[in-house]
Parts: structure tokens; sequence; C-alpha cells
């Protein structure tokens, strides 16, 4: 485990404690589960944005609509 050093506002040092201590957890702990919260969360923002762009690239959208058209032929396969 690797140990770091960083500064944070007082407001936001005394939020973290008043949250540790009602919580009953470490404030190392609930920082780790914070920052993995965040990192998750910009992840999917990333995919998110990622999606939006190939909803506007013509030929992904071809792309897709093939697909479609092949799933919806195997539905109808399956249901005769």
């Amino acid at each position: 485990m690797t140990t770091i050093t960083t500064s944070l506002p007082d407001e936001l040092v005394q939020k973290l404690s008043d949250y540790a201590k009602t919580l009953d957890v470490p404030k190392n702990k609930l920082i780790e589960k914070a920052l993995s919260l965040y990192l998750d969360h910009l992840k999917r923002a990333a995919y998110v944005k990622s999606y939006k762009k190939a909803g506007n690239d013509e030929d992904m959208l071809s792309l897709a609509e093939e697909g479609m058209e092949v799933y919806l032929k195997q539905l109808e396969d399956e249901t005769r």
C-alpha cells in the first residue's frame, strides 16, 4: 500500500472527520471509498461521452442498424 500526503481545505477535513466519527470508519477508508466511487463515475461518464459521439457517426449508425436487422431476423426465426 502506498502512502500519499495531500492538502485539503479545513472545511472539507472537518466534514470528513464528522462523517468518519458518525459512521465509525477511519478517515482513510472513507477517502478510499469516495475516491473509488468518483473514479468509477468518471469512467461511466467517459463511456456515455463515447456512445454519444458514436451516435453521431454515420458509419457506426449503419453498423448498428445492420446488427439490429440480423438480431431481429434471429428473433423471428426462433419464434417460428
